[in-house]
Formats: C-alpha cells, structure tokens, sequence
C-alpha cells in the first residue's frame, strides 16, 4: 500500500463533524469548487455518497471523476481516505 499525505493522517483521526469536502485527502481547492457547485459541501456529503454506492471503489472513483473531474491519484487518495475512516468509526 502506498503512504497516506498529511491530510490523510489527520482526515482518518478523529470523527468527520463539519469538517469541508477540501479536508478529505485528494481534494483541493479546484475540486472541492467542483463539488460544493454540486452540492457536496461537506466531507459528510461525499460520505454519504460513498456510502451509498456501497463503499465500491470503481464506483465511488468513477463518481468522483464524473462529479468533478479527479484524476486517478485524487480518486484513489479519496477512496482511500474515506474507507479508513468508515474502517475506524462506522
């Protein structure tokens, strides 16, 4: 398994709250525009997404590439994040 960033560490390290969609690793400021456009404000919000494609990652990546043009890295990194933290609090 490759290293998880910073952001990712801090992500999967506590409970989501209200934290915004740019805390989950893989997106930044471009795609967390992308997404609160979309109506995905909040890490919660994306969450919920996930949750609802069943935690499948060629679903979940295919989406976000869809709802707001992640490359594969962005995707993986954002899968990964919130699988982790659906592996520590749910």
């Amino acid at each position: 398994m490759s290293s998880t960033s910073q952001k990712h560490k801090e992500f999967v390290a506590e409970p989501m709250g209200e934290k915004p969609v740019m805390a989950l690793a893989g997106i930044g400021e471009v795609l967390g525009k992308r997404l609160e456009e979309r109506g995905f404000d909040k890490a919660y919000v994306v969450l919920g997404q996930f949750l609802v494609l069943r935690k499948d990652d060629e679903l979940f990546r295919d989406w976000l590439k869809d709802a707001c043009g992640a490359n594969a890295k962005q995707q993986r990194d954002c899968y990964g994040c919130l699988r982790e933290w659906c592996d520590s609090f749910l």
